[in-house]
């Protein structure tokens, strides 16, 4: 594993930051709503078009964590009206973090972590799956990958499915590591991918032959750490950034540029924000409206727009948002 340094990182944040700004036009914010608000807490959103229609997906519970939570499906077909067409849940269990992609034959996946709760308390955890040709009925939750994995996001290449797992082997010691499955279901370890500081949260996206990840760190000063590989993806280059995270996501935009959404703290302030990312830096471009409990966005382009899916408790109880934004010169799916 190779790896650039922090002085490294933020020399070339500052190169990346020009760069971006000469390459790509700043977005512009054209609304933000508040699309649903119905539970005590709603938290950790993703969003996707599908057949024509827009999903998003979240976790409804009591509280934070700690307690049973389920995941609420929405639909819309402009993306402003929102209806709920599923909530799936499993005894017993807090199924949280939920992630939709695409699978084969027309599918839509819904990964999800689940945590068995018993007095208060997690009892283990092991990834569940869901899965759904009209966004509407969706199969019971599966148990995919090991228990003692928190496989956090998939991504598909070559007709097989990628994602990085976190694990907490002992409360000291987190590692992230990278598997693969080529049916959705059975995952094998490719590498430990060695990255310190308490690896968790992980995105994991590919242009075009080469695999991109940004991850969330916990320990030292927490900053996410960005990596590249090419195939077979046994071997990564790091780059520190200058940002701490929570809820990281990308895309990569059809020119071949990266866009990154996050919980990010701004001012000594939580803000779900907008960066410009590139393979050493996060570059925070654009504030949504938020504060408090917030973050872990979904995010996709399509015609011209980005639209964001967040959560944030900055107007009280923790509610689900959808920001729309014009990307000048992207059009997208």
């Amino acid at each position: 594993m190779d790896r650039v340094s922090a002085s490294e990182a933020e020399g070339r944040a500052f190169e990346s930051r020009i760069a971006h700004n000469c390459m790509m036009k700043m977005p512009r914010l054209l609304s933000v709503d508040r699309i649903w608000a119905r539970a005590p807490h709603c938290a950790f959103t993703d969003l996707i078009r599908h057949k024509n229609s827009w999903f998003c997906v979240f976790r409804e519970a009591p509280s934070h964590m700690l307690c049973v939570g389920r995941v609420r499906v929405l639909r819309s077909e402009d993306c402003v009206d929102w209806e709920s067409v599923a909530l799936i849940g499993e005894r017993g269990v807090d199924l949280r973090d939920p992630k939709l992609s695409r699978g084969s034959g027309g599918r839509l996946l819904l990964l999800m972590g689940g945590s068995p709760v018993n007095k208060g308390s997690y009892t283990g955890r092991r990834p569940r799956l869901c899965e759904s040709l009209d966004g509407l009925s969706w199969s019971a939750p599966v148990p995919i990958a090991e228990e003692g994995d928190w496989l956090w996001r998939i991504d598909g290449r070559a007709g097989k499915s990628y994602g990085i797992s976190y694990r907490l082997p002992s409360p000291r010691r987190w590692t992230a590591n990278l598997l693969s499955s080529s049916d959705g279901l059975s995952y094998t370890e490719l590498v430990d991918l060695g990255i310190p500081g308490k690896p968790n949260e992980a995105t994991l996206r590919f242009r075009g032959r080469e695999a991109i990840a940004l991850v969330r760190r916990e320990a030292g000063q927490r900053r996410a750490w960005i990596g590249r590989s090419l195939p077979p993806y046994s071997s990564w280059t790091w780059a520190e950034s200058t940002e701490a995270v929570g809820g990281p996501n990308f895309i990569v935009l059809p020119g071949g540029d990266l866009l990154a959404a996050a919980r990010i703290w701004r001012r000594a302030r939580p803000k779900t924000s907008l960066c410009s990312m590139s393979l050493s830096a996060l570059n925070p471009i654009m504030d949504l409206p938020s504060g408090g409990d917030c973050g872990y966005p979904g995010m996709v382009l399509h015609r011209g727009q980005l639209l964001i899916s967040y959560y944030s408790s900055h107007e009280g109880r923790s509610s689900i948002y959808i920001a729309r934004l014009a990307l000048d010169g992207q059009q997208g799916r």
